[in-house]
């Protein structure tokens, strides 16, 4: 059987099997309390709650009016405590909600709704107020991704179902429980945008082929849902690459997967959006993976979001004694590394891997010796190297010729560099500089605008 495959990648150690095993098992922070981020992609929201209030589970405690705002919902029933800044994924710190659970367990979910006879309008407004984003990491909101521009024609529907990351298994897991959710989920998207479905599968899972298979059969939805084994092979899981393995269809620079007549979404974001119809149910929990070398049993866990990592250990894992160097929230190569264990399970929330120091590259920065490793592994075309180089020389403008708003931050040029130079970390730091500016630029023009305005009124 052929397999679908891109130019470039690598082949990192994969440590699947230390958690593909461990059915997803339900837990509750041991504070009883949550920590829910106002903003979980989108616009940033306004809490739409005060302290002391009382807080119905599924209840909508953070919007706003932009088309582009995802509602954030309580995980449990309580009383909020406070509304303060906490730490987040990426290490900043953010406005969170702060709720503390009582035993009621009130529920203010959705009426359920009928995916196949609501309007289109309609099936889109429940997959915002379900507050449904991207849950791979990106957080994008799926209301907005479901609703491409009128220009833009959806030949494919791709469920992401690579999960090439090292260690995470939580998608596997779900695509073993709860098959039936994954096509129900994937044949909405269907009906709200047109197309075929293809669930895009690594094959070093190939075995869950043939449980997705028997589902679509049984739904009798074999000519509108296939299953796509793509080659395991790192970054897989990234959208460019997924097209480019299952279609062979390249998506140009600065395009999006509209552009290229799909719509690609994440197995835990299509799961949600079947249980945001069926359940009338807001996306108030997740799936995650908890592995790595310095936990004594890997395993999956279903949480509310909000739940903070620093809650859920020992009660349902156990850090090995002196054993854990790096705390990453995600995966080992586009994971960001924590500074405390103490930071909130949200929406985007994948894993959270802990590293011993043989598992990490804690070795200082040697010289670059030119050795072009970065650039024939970059799957993305482009030449790191030289990069980093106008980064370090404070050539901003050449960085981007070379191609820094392109890169996907997957990291497989530092993991081949013998030189251990940082090289995602600088061009973060870089795409950082280069958003500051254009911020700059756009409030320039914004005042420029309102000051020709005011001299017209005059």
């Amino acid at each position: 059987m052929k397999l679908h495959t891109f130019k470039g990648g690598i082949h990192p150690q994969e440590n699947k099997e230390l958690s593909n095993q461990c059915p997803i098992t339900d837990a509750f922070p041991a504070s009883n309390t949550v920590t829910i981020p106002v903003t979980m992609g989108g616009a940033p929201n306004q809490p739409v709650v005060k302290v002391g209030d009382l807080v119905s589970k599924g209840q909508v405690i953070a919007t706003g009016d932009k088309f582009m705002n995802c509602p954030v919902h309580s995980s449990v029933s309580g009383k909020v405590k406070k509304i303060a800044s906490s730490l987040v994924t990426g290490n900043g710190m953010a406005p969170c909600i702060v709720i503390e659970a009582d035993d009621e367990n009130r529920t203010s979910f959705m009426e359920p709704l009928d995916p196949f006879t609501c309007t289109k309008e309609e099936a889109l407004a429940r997959v915002k107020e379900a507050g449904i984003v991207g849950m791979g990491g990106a957080s994008f909101p799926a209301h907005v991704k479901l609703n491409p521009p009128k220009d833009k024609k959806i030949d494919y529907v791709l469920v992401n179902a690579a999960e090439c990351e090292p260690y995470l298994t939580c998608d596997e897991r779900t695509m073993i429980e709860s098959p039936e959710r994954l096509i129900d989920g994937l044949s909405i998207i269907l009906k709200i945008s047109g197309g075929l479905g293809l669930i895009a599968l690594e094959d070093n899972k190939a075995y869950i082929k043939s449980i997705l298979e028997a589902e679509i059969a049984k739904k009798d939805l074999k000519k509108k849902i296939s299953v796509c084994l793509v080659k395991t092979k790192y970054p897989q899981g990234s959208e460019k690459f997924i097209v480019a393995s299952c279609l062979g269809i390249e998506i140009p620079s600065a395009k999006l997967p509209a552009d290229a007549g799909c719509i690609i979404s994440n197995v835990g974001t299509v799961c949600a959006i079947s249980d945001a119809f069926r359940l009338g149910k807001p996306l108030i929990e997740r799936a995650l993976t908890i592995s790595g070398g310095a936990v004594e049993k890997p395993c999956n866990l279903r949480v509310p979001v909000g739940t903070l990592v620093s809650d859920l250990t020992p009660s349902f894992f156990n850090i090995k004694e002196g054993q854990a160097v790096k705390c990453i929230s995600g995966g080992p190569m586009m994971g960001f590394a924590m500074s405390s264990y103490a930071f909130p399970v949200a929406k985007g929330t994948s894993g959270v891997t802990f590293l011993t120091e043989k598992e990490t590259y804690l070795t200082q920065e040697d010289p670059c010796i030119s050795c072009g490793r970065c650039v024939s592994t970059c799957a993305m075309r482009l030449s790191p190297v030289l990069i980093v180089r106008e980064l370090k020389a404070g050539n901003i403008d050449k960085a981007r010729k070379f191609g820094l708003m392109d890169c996907i931050e997957c990291g497989c040029c530092a993991f081949v560099c013998p030189a251990n130079i940082r090289l995602v970390q600088r061009i973060r730091l870089g795409k950082g500089i280069v958003r500051m500016k254009m911020a700059e630029e756009r409030a320039k023009a914004e005042a420029l605008k309102k000051l020709e305005e005011n001299k017209k009124e005059q």
